[in-house]
Formats: C-alpha cells, structure tokens, sequence
C-alpha cells in the first residue's frame, strides 16, 4: 500500500513526577541523541484509541515511529496526515500488520486493535523480538491469554498491558494508604461501573463494506458476517469482538481491586447474574446489567454495572469502594475520599502519559513494567469469568485452575478457547 506520510512535530512536553509503590522511572534522552538511545515504534490499530497511545508515546524523548498499520485505508491515511505534518522521518503505512512486523528497525509496536486481534499480533510480534505495548483486555478468550503469557515468557520480551491505573498517581496513593493500614484490614471492595455506552449502538441493516475497508481482515480469526456499520465502529458490544463493559472498565476497576489486596492468581468461585433488561431497542449481545461476586480468602469483590443507570454512589458514575475494619476509601480517576476522617482529595492526574513512559524504560532496560502480561491475563480472566457465568447461564461457576476449565460447567469451559476462522489459526506457543 503506497500512501503519503508526513513527520509529527512534538508540540506536547511529558511532565513526569515521582511516585510511591511502583516507580516508573525517568527516560530522558534527546530525541536528537544517539541512535542507540533511540525506541522504534510501531502502531497496529489507528482508531481514536491507537492514535492516543502514539501520542503517548511520541510525548517521551528519542521515540520515533516507524510504521503504521490499519486494514481502513482512509483511515490510516487520514491520521498519519494529521500527525506526521512534515516531509522527513515519515512512518511506513501497512493494511496487513505482519509486514510490518519484518521491519527490523521496529523495537516494539502498539496493539490498539478490538479485542480479537489482540493475540495474534502480540504473538507474532513476540516472535519477530519486538516488544508490545497491547490494549486491554489483554484478549477476548481465556485460552488467547494463556497463550500471550506463554509467547511473552518464551521469547523474553517487555510487554506492558494497558492497564494505565497501574501509573496512575491517584491509585499508587491510595494502594500506599491500604498498605500503611489506614483503613485497618480490607476486607472488601465495592466496584461499580454505570456508563450508557454499555447499551450498544442503534440496529443498523446489512450494509456493502466501504471501498476502504478490508472487512474480511478487520474480521480476521472471528466468524464470517456480514457488514454493519455498528458492527465495526461498536466492536465491543458483540461476544466475537469484545465483551461489553465487563471487559472494558471491568478490566481497569478490578484490576485496582486485586492490586490492593496483591491478588495474582484467578478466583476459585464466581457468582454471576444479569442480563439485557432494558432498552432493548439497541444493538447489543454483551450485558446492560450485571452483578458479579468474586469471594476470595478473607476478601470479597463485587462488581455490578447498570448501563442504564448513569448515576452511581458518591456521586461516581464509576469508581471502587475499598472498606476496611477501620475505614474505607472511595474512588475514581478524579479524586478520592477517605471516609471517617475529614478530607477529600480531587485532581486529574494523567496516568496515560506515566504509563506509555514507563513502557519505553523498561523496553530499554528490560525491567517488568508496572502492568505486566501476568497482571493482564489475572483481570483478564476475572472479567471474562464474569461475562461467561451469565451466558453459559450458570449463577456460580467453579475454576479449575490447573486444568483450566470449569469443574461445574461444560457450557462454561466451551466458551474458554476460541474456534479461529481459517486461514487464521489459534498461535501454538
């Protein structure tokens, strides 16, 4: 695909701040220094969110960008016309991602695709020695996270999940706070999650794909379909390409509930019910409303999202209720409230930047980053979990974990491994 490119000219400067509990180090090279100072990047996926993530980490010193990969043409070369506005150092433009992953210039590349195509790029990019920086969820299935941990410890690449909270100055002040015992112990954490995007879009009829638009690529490993256009542009609310606000935000809030309490494994039990109960005039399959209970050893999470609601407590349509023997603490990206003490802390603090930083760091010293492919299948699982015990209709779901599979649920375990579509085919690492 031959397309004009233009240079980005870095209009934005990075302010970093030093923080507690999990550091993200400095990186500071001169985008002018030496060649070996310097990051080559990459990004698969062009849409709103890839682009941010560039930008992210176009902000940071000496990272170029070397390659950009969409399958809608228009859209790729609309967005490397905005950023890249000069006429040197222009990025590469590819419809198929595995081109660009035989640039051996490239050091590592986003993944900013739907769900589904998490995976293989991640894989093959782990193959080709590139390291990743990949959207969360991590994958759409179970077994797709099995095997991105598997591909990243055999080929010992840098993979940071982008799971952002984990740099967020908020979240390491307030996880500081529950180590240091001002809410006693904790004991449980309250999640909600009440956004109206989690309706779906309007119902659209079949409609012929756009000139631009490879479809049959977008589709990739998923099932045949016809086009929709909220098909495409509302991924997340179909079971083949994402999983609804479960997977979404769930991957974000429940995360910051197993990092309070250090939880690294998978829960042994899940406790799920919901369903599609009101405006049912919109375009979904995943879950307006959804109430799962995850009881842990001394330590419950509860998870509920009522995308009608639009509203939720404390005046937060989303946030985490942490409650201690002693205290509690509620919170969402703006602020945090430490409940039976006078106080509330509000700032916006910009999480995306510090965590894009602390990727480009450890590609270069090797370090684990603060969301590590481990920390990204643990919550991946949590919230796929939650999502299957509902549609396999089960109330209560058992997790084998060394077998990987539900000891109660045959329904449940089918939905675990996902069945590709040829030519593609499930990675075996």
């Amino acid at each position: 695909m031959q397309i004009a490119r233009r240079q980005f000219i870095l209009q934005t400067a990075l302010a970093t701040t030093g923080l507690g509990l999990v550091p993200f180090g400095s990186f500071s090279q001169s985008k002018t220094g030496s060649p070996s100072d310097r990051v080559n990047v990459g990004l698969i996926g062009c849409g709103n969110r890839g682009i941010r993530v560039l930008n992210e980490h176009l902000a940071l010193d000496n990272v170029r960008c070397l390659g950009m990969c969409d399958v809608n043409e228009e859209l790729l070369e609309t967005k490397a016309a905005e950023i890249f506005n000069d006429a040197q150092n222009k990025p590469k433009l590819y419809g198929d991602y595995r081109r660009m992953l035989d640039d051996k210039d490239i050091d590592a590349v986003i993944v900013a695709t739907p769900d589904h195509w998490h995976c293989l790029p991640t894989v093959h990019a782990c193959e080709a020695n590139k390291d990743v920086y990949v959207e969360k969820p991590l994958a759409n299935t179970i077994e797709e996270c099995n095997i991105m941990q598997k591909a990243v410890r055999r080929y010992g690449r840098v993979v940071q999940v982008g799971q952002q909270q984990r740099s967020g100055e908020i979240w390491i002040d307030i996880m500081n706070r529950i180590k240091r015992g001002e809410i006693g112990k904790l004991y449980k954490t309250n999640i909600w999650a009440n956004f109206s995007y989690g309706l779906g879009p309007e119902k659209l009829p079949e409609q012929p794909v756009p000139q631009d638009l490879d479809f049959d690529f977008w589709l990739g490993p998923a099932p045949d379909k016809e086009y929709r256009h909220n098909i495409y542009d509302s991924w997340r609310h179909f079971w083949d390409y994402g999983g609804g606000l479960m997977t979404d935000f769930g991957a974000h809030l429940i995360d910051m509930a197993l990092w309070a309490k250090g939880i690294t494994t998978p829960p042994s039990e899940v406790l799920a019910s919901g369903g599609n109960f009101t405006h049912l005039e919109r375009d979904r399959e995943t879950f307006d409303t959804l109430s799962v209970i995850y009881p842990l050893e001394d330590y419950t999470i509860s998870w509920q999202q009522n995308a009608s609601a639009k509203a939720g407590p404390y005046g937060m349509i989303y946030g985490l209720e942490f409650i201690g023997d002693q205290g509690t603490i509620a919170a969402d990206r703006k602020k945090w409230i430490l409940l039976n003490e006078e106080g509330v802390t509000e700032h916006e603090p910009d999480f995306h930047y510090p965590h894009a930083e602390n990727f480009i760091s450890c590609v270069k010293s090797r370090d684990e980053p603060n969301c590590t492919i481990e920390m990204g299948r643990n919550v991946a699982l949590y919230s796929h979990m939650g999502n299957i015990a509902v549609r396999s209709g089960e109330s209560r779901l058992l997790w084998d974990n060394p077998a990987n599979k539900f000891s109660n649920s045959a329904q449940a375990t089918s939905l675990i491994t996902p069945e590709y579509r040829k030519p593609w085919k499930l990675p075996k690492v």
